[in-house]
């Protein structure tokens, strides 16, 4: 009988033990896990709007619509030249008090960088645009007219940095499509000084183009400072028509964003060019909530 009660206790005991270290070999639970990669979880702290996506407002009244566009969270613009030039008619002092008032700046413009060049660059030093952009040179015909245009980028390049002023080349679709078994990107990638020239890049275009951004942007770390962001409905109509408001398309934001953040995305600005429903004034609105919200 004295034996028997000796071995319950020890067989208590040990059971008493397995239960006092069970809880050591699994301390992590799920919900602390969840409660962690929550933690580590980031946000854009800006984000840009490229005016193009509101051109009709712009054209109307600049000044109210960029007051409008800070209003809804963009702390960035990047402009395009509307036929009143980059500064939209506006004198650099009007210009810079408006951003001032704002909280924005003017990071960027695309611009005919083939015409009036210092002109043009005199303007965006004036105001403070760290860049001027080439939005579009067009489906060249053979790789050596991309090694061509590769080289007056470098030279646009460095014109530009004698007024502190950086050169970036847009692209489209067109030079993410084989052409002599190459892609026509890869020439410009390769045929630009990484000092002279960096690259923006529509993330739209390179999708619909059967591209994976991701993809490239780790083939050329550092070369990409600024994207577009724009989302693409799901489906292979014409590249052209498929825009739509960031989050309801196919395009993985979240984990673009966070990705090309590591390999040196520097500047995150929305285009949006096809509305499917409502005015493009509340694509922007729509758009900055989603940005605002995202996390990564």
């Amino acid at each position: 009988m004295k034996n028997q009660r000796r071995k319950f206790i020890q067989m208590s005991s040990m059971l008493g033990l397995g239960v006092a270290v069970m809880p050591l070999q699994f301390c992590t639970s799920p919900k602390k896990e969840t409660a962690i990669a929550e933690l580590d979880k980031s946000k854009l702290d800006k984000f840009g709007i490229q005016l193009y996506s509101i051109k009709e407002d712009m054209a109307i009244d600049p000044q109210a619509t960029m007051r409008a566009l800070a209003g809804f969270g963009y702390k960035q613009f990047e402009g395009f030249d509307g036929g009143k030039g980059i500064l939209w008619g506006m004198q650099p002092a009007e210009f810079k008090t408006l951003l001032s008032e704002t909280g924005t700046t003017m990071i960027a413009s695309h611009a005919n960088v083939f015409e009036n060049l210092d002109a043009q660059a005199a303007l965006a030093a004036e105001v403070g645009m760290k860049y001027l952009i080439c939005p579009w040179i067009g489906p060249q015909k053979s790789l050596d007219d991309y090694r061509k245009k590769a080289e007056e980028f470098n030279q646009i390049g460095e014109k530009l940095k004698s007024f502190g002023v950086k050169f970036a080349y847009h692209n489209h679709d067109y030079t993410f499509v084989d052409l002599e078994g190459s892609l026509p990107q890869d020439i410009l990638m390769d045929h630009t000084d990484p000092a002279l020239v960096d690259f923006e890049m529509d993330i739209y275009w390179v999708h619909v183009a059967n591209a994976q951004p991701a993809e490239y942007l780790a083939k050329y770390p550092g070369r990409f400072k600024l994207c577009h962001l724009k989302d693409a409905e799901p489906g292979t109509g014409d590249p052209h028509q498929r825009g739509v408001l960031l989050g309801s398309g196919e395009i993985p934001y979240a984990e673009l964003i966070k990705q090309s953040k590591e390999l040196g995305m520097e500047h995150f600005i929305v285009e949006q060019e096809r509305f499917p429903s409502g005015t493009p004034m509340d694509a922007a609105k729509a758009n900055a909530s989603y940005l605002s919200a995202l996390e990564f």
